[in-house]
């Protein structure tokens, strides 16, 4: 099926968010946190705690609406993200995905044969996946017009690495031995992704998504031409489908360790791209040309500093990005488990008074 892609316009009270994305003036630079409902915050574990498991959350609405609330209930951020897992798209692929204690993701049936390629379908958004749309709408709805809402997905690369490995992985044996082995089998496979991928992210754009980010975690692991073939050119086509059928939705990408990318990327004709911590932001924005707005870079590992030396860090990123629109502040990656949220406070805090004077 074709999933909807009809969005609808609003008007937010505040815009800070997607007027970056598009390059406009804004009176600061908005702030969120990738990853910014999450074990860190008390509340969070408490949610999860009354669900009985993350997966059990994740297909609980009211709940999604409750943890997506949380941060912003807390810091007063200028972006919602939607609550869900990168993993939905193959777990509706009925490969069976589980979480053990203290264990990453495991798929019970991964995907390393042609005949395990030609056997996966692509997923309703409203059939298989219904529960991560309804979970969009509930939380539209909380939000009101406050805030805009991010919706996201996994990359086709960053998906497939979980498929055809099984599991996380530090060495991806499996899934490159197939991207050099079997590249056309690749290829088919992520043929399948960009479709669900792209279906995905127009449900949760009719759903209530104001914007919609793609995370290539594992993108960075692969050499340039293999990441042309296999990340980039997949998330081209995602980027080209979205724009053809939703094109008012800002769209951001991120390859994390992927800033000898950002030329390239930006070429895809997305919004904005993510940018870690390992590429200055003024190194990324002479890279761009100005082309799209860029989301970043503070190390995440800052916010276990001294509130002081933590102030510094944001104020070094600002700098680095310099005056003018197009920027969106956040971490180099998501905010880790064990991070004080006090720390995190000080951040926004510092953000919210520091950045005014790149915006005169």
């Amino acid at each position: 099926m074709n999933a909807p892609s009809a969005a609808v316009a609003r008007t937010l009270a505040n815009d800070r968010f997607l007027r970056a994305l598009r390059r406009q003036p804004v009176d600061r630079t908005p702030v969120w946190m990738m990853r910014q409902a999450g074990r860190y915050l008390p509340e969070y574990r408490a949610s999860r705690a009354k669900a009985g498991g993350f997966m059990e959350l994740c297909r609980n609405a009211e709940l999604c609406c409750e943890v997506t609330m949380q941060p912003i209930d807390r810091y007063g951020l200028d972006a919602a993200i939607l609550f869900s897992d990168i993993l939905t798209i193959p777990d509706a692929m009925g490969l069976g995905l589980s979480f053990g204690e203290g264990e990453g993701p495991r798929f019970a049936h991964p995907v390393r044969s042609a005949a395990d390629v030609a056997r996966i379908g692509v997923p309703d958004p409203e059939g298989e996946l219904r529960y991560v749309m309804d979970a969009v709408r509930t939380i539209r709805g909380a939000l009101g017009d406050r805030l805009p809402l991010i919706g996201f997905s996994g990359s086709p690369w960053t998906l497939a690495t979980y498929m055809v490995e099984g599991s996380g992985s530090k060495e991806f044996a499996k899934i490159k031995a197939m991207a050099y082995g079997e590249p056309e089998l690749l290829d088919r496979l992520l043929a399948t992704l960009v479709e669900s991928v792209s279906q995905y992210l127009l449900a949760q754009i009719a759903a209530g998504a104001d914007a919609v980010m793609v995370f290539d975690t594992w993108g960075g692991v692969l050499p340039p031409a293999a990441y042309r073939r296999h990340s980039l050119d997949p998330m081209a086509r995602i980027v080209a489908r979205l724009k053809a059928q939703a094109p008012d939705t800002p769209v951001v990408l991120f390859t994390k360790n992927g800033g000898q990318h950002l030329a390239q990327m930006a070429d895809t004709g997305c919004d904005a791209l993510g940018v870690d911590w390992t590429t200055d932001l003024a190194t990324a924005r002479a890279a761009v040309g100005g082309r799209v707005a860029l989301q970043g870079n503070l190390d995440p590992t800052v916010l276990f500093a001294a509130p002081e030396r933590i102030r510094s860090a944001v104020a070094a990123v600002l700098e680095s990005y310099g005056a003018g629109p197009g920027h969106v502040f956040n971490l180099g990656h998501g905010i880790l488990q064990h991070t004080p949220p006090e720390h995190a406070g000080v951040m926004i805090e510092a953000v919210r008074e520091l950045s005014p004077a790149y915006h005169r």
